[in-house]
């Protein structure tokens, strides 16, 4: 994104999220093609491990996008749901009504009161910013508790 020819992990995961995106796209296109990327047993065991990924991400929004409504969308009620099944562990705090509605709000870009794919991207793709930060800031801290460690054993 900043043309400096190298792709920071924000960077990464932007383009992660939009192959994912076109990905979900061509699954819902055209049944030949649809048959030939993802239905073939042999082409899901030759997958690369961010293939597999980018497949499970597109069966969970569907997990929940097709419990009611538009199939191929979250109401809040999924979405929701889905933040409390499956991003439990790096979303603790979103329990209450006014965070969910902030979320949706937030997410929800031509404002149609539905989540549609490429809008939980976003969140898939924030929350997997903050995650990576998150581990960094953990290492930093047990780096910096190692180094006190061994000056107080120099001394």
């Amino acid at each position: 994104l900043n043309q400096d020819r190298e792709l920071t992990f924000e960077e990464f995961t932007i383009v992660l999220a939009k192959l994912t995106d076109d990905a979900h796209r061509i699954s819902h296109g055209d049944d030949r093609l649809q048959l030939l990327l993802f239905q073939t047993p042999q082409t899901r065991e030759q997958r690369s491990e961010l293939e597999k990924a980018m497949d499970i991400i597109i069966d969970v929004f569907h997990q929940y996008s097709r419990r009611e409504g538009n199939r191929d969308t979250l109401t809040k009620k999924e979405l929701k749901l889905l933040i409390e099944q499956q991003l439990v562990n790096y979303l603790k705090l979103v329990k209450d009504r006014a965070t969910i509605d902030e979320i949706m709000k937030d997410l929800d870009i031509n404002k149609d009161a539905q989540i549609s794919f490429s809008e939980v991207m976003l969140l898939i793709t924030r929350v997997t910013i903050a995650a990576h930060e998150y581990l960094h800031h953990i290492e930093d801290q047990q780096q910096q508790q190692q180094q006190q460690q061994h000056l107080k054993h120099q001394h």
